[in-house]
């Protein structure tokens, strides 16, 4: 892992090339008044914060909110999101305040030249939590060529398994041809492991609590995992439109402090303060949601104190998106796609 390096101060939004018409026609949608009221209809600053959450979680925004990390910093929860790719562009067209999704995700984005920068990491992959490729005990499948003609269940497409997923297999040797054998599956978490069990997926890609129910009930092995054969790294990051940050630059600094420094209390917490805590979240917010699924979390897998980001955590990402043909070539430096300015941690600092 390189160093962790801080960008120069928030990168100005006149960096990026022409806006794609995604975010041209985002620019001319009015925002809500929750997330501050477009450019060219005069400065407004917000303290409230719309987003969208995840069913059976507590994201991290909300962990902060609950241990009064988040200050006068209000957040608005509007619904739930699919995935991160379709979160991050909700933050690109201004449904949201923010989006947090696997970071080649925002990189695509922001290479089609999507406004957006991200500002604080918030999930990664370390010994303890890391996106495992999993299949079933007698399963004949055991290493990459394995795979070529089977059905791989993940998340969503384009997200982080996907892009772990053909690394894997790129870096192992299999051809492109072959490469595209391999089919990948959207299944929503929650119905991942049924789907393997039942034979509707030959691969199951699993992380966190889904990964560790599955595990406990048994029966299931791992192929291999991101950690494997790319180490300890951030993988996604929260990101804000470069607009809103230029509005907003407290409520910007105080929620990456907020969240970072959440970040650091599930390191510290007893592990069981820290599933109580998101127990009691969850139940209280009387969402529908069942919540034992938070009794298997472990960590966050956050590489960088606080949610700190470096060069590698999006380098990697962009020279795949170049590989494998999403993007025509590297046009954005890793400095211009993120920054650790609003983050406390950085430069040795810490939250006050």
């Amino acid at each position: 892992m390189s160093s962790i390096a801080s960008p120069r101060p928030y990168p100005d939004p006149t960096r990026r090339r022409l806006l794609s018409a995604l975010a041209v026609a985002a620019a001319a949608v009015p925002l809500t008044a929750s997330c501050g009221r477009a450019l060219g209809g005069g400065a407004e600053r917000t303290g409230t914060l719309r987003y969208q959450g995840w069913t059976g979680q507590v994201i991290l925004p909300e962990l902060a909110a609950d241990l009064g990390y988040l200050g006068e910093v209000k957040l608005e929860w509007i619904g739930n999101t699919i995935s991160g790719p379709q979160d991050v562009q909700s933050a690109a067209t201004g449904q949201v305040a923010f989006g947090g999704a696997f970071n080649g995700a925002s990189v695509k984005l922001q290479e089609s030249g999507a406004p957006l920068t991200s500002v604080i990491g918030y999930y990664g992959t370390d010994r303890k939590t890391y996106n495992g490729f999993f299949v079933l005990d007698g399963s004949p499948i055991r290493g990459p060529r394995d795979l070529i003609g089977k059905k791989v269940g993940m998340n969503t497409l384009g997200g982080h398994a996907q892009a772990v997923l053909d690394l894997y297999l790129r870096r192992n040797g299999v051809a492109p041809a072959d490469v595209r054998k391999v089919e990948a599956l959207a299944v929503p978490p929650v119905s991942l492991e049924q789907a393997l069990r039942q034979g509707q997926i030959d691969v199951a890609a699993l992380s966190g609590i889904f990964q560790d129910k599955a595990l406990a009930a048994g029966g299931v092995r791992a192929v291999f995992s991101d950690y494997d054969f790319l180490g300890p790294f951030t993988a996604g990051s929260y990101v804000f439109r470069d607009d809103f940050i230029e509005r907003n630059p407290d409520t910007v600094r105080a929620f990456t402090a907020g969240v970072a420094r959440a970040i650091e209390w599930t390191r510290t917490a007893p592990r069981a303060e820290v599933i109580a805590r998101q127990t009691r979240i969850l139940t209280a917010r009387g969402r529908n949601e069942n919540a034992d699924a938070l009794k298997y979390w472990k960590s966050l897998g956050v590489a960088g104190r606080g949610g700190l980001m470096s060069d590698r955590e999006f380098s990697v990402w962009s020279r795949w998106l170049k590989d494998v043909g999403q993007i025509r070539e590297v046009g954005v430096p890793p400095r211009d796609l993120y920054t650790n300015e609003f983050n406390p941690y950085a430069n040795g600092g810490v939250p006050r």
